[in-house]
């Protein structure tokens, strides 16, 4: 296994159940270790599409990745307060450097009010009957799904009250330390 690093840049790999590559982000600055999950965080960092499209994040975000739980949450720190795009994905694996998750389509929109949307609901139903997904698969996802929601409503972990915010904090002064 990987040895991780407060302050190491990785790359993010975002795949398809087919194991092609979905999506792709140049860095995330890990921040915090815990046994269940990391915590990085980047900023005006740049995106690659699966069709070489490239773009760059307009926020600084705090991104959780899990090793069980099959999803991931990520904390959009913008003017008008904390948004959040969180995936239902895989489990996280670090290999040379770069997190790797299948992304299953379903998404869950948080706003800064608390109020959520799921989205991607049609992309998964299509994903799920071109790439065969298992009944197995279905159910965990549709689960996890159920399980984020949960943690929104409870607030806990990222959706805790200036979470977002203390972590950035704690990006600026890593990426600053680290850059001198």
């Amino acid at each position: 296994m990987e040895k991780l690093e407060i302050g190491k840049r990785y790359e993010i790999h975002s795949y398809k159940h087919n194991g092609c590559i979905h999506r792709a982000w140049d860095e995330a600055v890990l921040l915090e270790i815990h046994d269940d999950y990391l915590i990085f965080g980047n900023e005006r960092t740049k995106v690659t599409e699966s069709d070489g499209r490239m773009w760059r994040t307009k926020e600084p975000a705090i991104l959780y990745f899990f090793k069980n739980s099959w999803f991931n949450i990520i904390g959009q720190y913008k003017k008008d307060g904390i948004y959040y795009y969180c995936n239902i994905a895989s489990p996280y694996i670090i290999e040379d450097g770069v997190i790797k998750y299948i992304d299953y389509d379903l998404d869950l929109r948080v706003f800064p009010d608390g109020s959520f949307k799921v989205l991607d609901r049609g992309e998964y139903k299509y994903h799920k009957q071109l790439m065969n997904y298992s009944d197995e698969i279905d159910y965990i996802l549709k689960a996890e799904l159920t399980n984020l929601i949960n943690m929104v409503r409870t607030k806990e972990l990222a959706f805790k009250e200036n979470t977002v915010e203390n972590y950035y904090e704690i990006y600026k002064k890593i990426v600053c330390c680290h850059s001198n």
